[in-house]
């Protein structure tokens, strides 16, 4: 996840909405970004406006795809909740992602954009949230931390990206009652 580190607030104000159609492409940019230059994705090749489309349109209630505006119009992050793992047992789980465009990192945008993200979550009867980090992002660890993910593991050495093994953690915020 391309993130941000949570320590200086907003410059300017964002709103934050459920994604539309419309907003698909502006999503897949700050995406195909991260894709070409940065290990916080494991995608070697951008992704279609089909896949965008999908998170879009989600096929369960904690399926959510959130986007956040600035000012000017412009679409300049996004969160979004999916499938952890395909198992019923897993239902009430969702693994979230969240990626800024870079001109606003470190501006705090990530620590109102979540935090939106993971109330629609637990309003859609999510359980439990899961967010993996690739290594290093220290701006993403510090994001998860702040709005309240515990580290609960790290793989070693389980992607290869840019000609070099990267290692992933593990955080998780549990969302409604035990």
């Amino acid at each position: 996840m391309a993130a941000e580190s949570p320590a200086e607030p907003a410059h300017d104000p964002v709103t934050v909405r459920p994604a539309v159609e419309d907003d698909l492409r502006d999503i897949a940019t700050i995406y195909n970004h991260e894709v070409a230059n940065s290990i916080a994705t494991f995608d070697l090749e951008a992704p279609t406006l089909a896949y965008w489309r999908e998170k879009l349109e989600g096929n369960h209630q904690g399926d959510h795809l959130l986007v956040a505006v600035d000012s000017d119009g412009d679409v300049v992050g996004y969160a979004y909740s999916w499938s952890y793992r395909p198992r019923p047992a897993y239902e009430l789980t969702r693994e979230t992602s969240i990626y800024l465009d870079p001109s606003v990192r470190g501006k705090g945008i990530g620590r109102i954009l979540y935090p939106a993200l993971l109330d629609a979550m637990a309003q859609s009867g999510v359980h439990t949230a899961v967010a993996l980090v690739a290594l290093p992002n220290p701006g993403s660890v510090a994001l998860h931390k702040a709005v309240g993910f515990e580290h609960v593991g790290t793989m070693r050495e389980v992607g290869y990206k840019f000609d070099q093994w990267i290692d992933v953690e593990w955080y998780q915020k549990l969302l409604g009652p035990s």
